[in-house]
């Protein structure tokens, strides 16, 4: 039977690994962070940990296969992965969230096993998938001519819809858009934009620029 400085260090480690995944997630704005990566790996260490504490107590007693409850956990994490895609228009984001959360639900499930070098090999390579991929990407869109724009602004009716306007006459094409909130009166509008090889970063600045509320812009 399993003691209880074994279970402590069980759902500590899913706690810890977890956490460095939710920590990436929270530094991204990403609406799944630190504390419901955290969550997830624990109740699914706790899930694995009671299904071999049954196990061991009814073995004798019924026949009982002592992985089943785990994989009811990997097949109803997606309700929650689910809560974290958006579609915004032709764009469609948080997949890599919905991802994260059903790898820290597996890494706490190896955790209930006591299975620690599978569980810390997983979350380097989830770590590294999340952090150095995400920059390859970053230089992969540049060399496509892809931008990112970052714009503060009034929090306004129609401000969205004069900066898609002054794009259009530049022919660049909005491929991504997140809004966020810095109080109750300005948001950081960030933009993933396509133009063509020709164009000028100083030519967007200029044209947005122009907009009223406008008060920064970043490329």
């Amino acid at each position: 039977m399993t003691g209880l400085l074994d279970v402590l260090l069980r759902l500590g480690t899913a706690a810890v690994l977890a956490g460095l995944v939710g920590l990436e997630r929270e530094t991204s704005n990403r609406p799944a962070g630190f504390r419901t990566h955290i969550l997830v790996s624990v109740a699914s260490s706790l899930v694995m940990i009671g299904n071999l504490y049954a196990f061991e107590l009814l073995k004798y007693q019924a026949n009982m296969d002592p992985m089943r409850l785990g994989a009811q956990v990997i097949s109803g994490i997606g309700f929650l992965g689910a809560g974290t895609i958006l579609k915004e228009g032709a764009t469609i984001r948080g997949l890599t969230t919905a991802a994260s959360l059903w790898s820290v639900a597996c890494i706490g499930l190896v955790c209930g096993l006591g299975f620690y070098s599978g569980a810390i090999c997983a979350t380097i390579f989830v770590l590294l998938s999340l952090i150095t991929l995400n920059k390859i990407e970053v230089v992969i869109n540049k060399k496509r001519q892809y931008l990112h724009l970052i714009i503060k602004s009034v929090d306004k009716p129609g401000q969205l819809g004069k900066i898609g306007i002054e794009l259009g006459k530049l022919n660049v094409a909005i491929k991504n858009i997140s809004i966020e909130p810095i109080d109750e009166y300005n948001v950081i509008i960030k933009l993933v934009l396509k133009g063509t090889k020709d164009l000028k970063p100083e030519d967007i600045i200029k044209a947005i620029t122009s907009i009223d509320g406008i008060s920064m812009i970043e490329i």
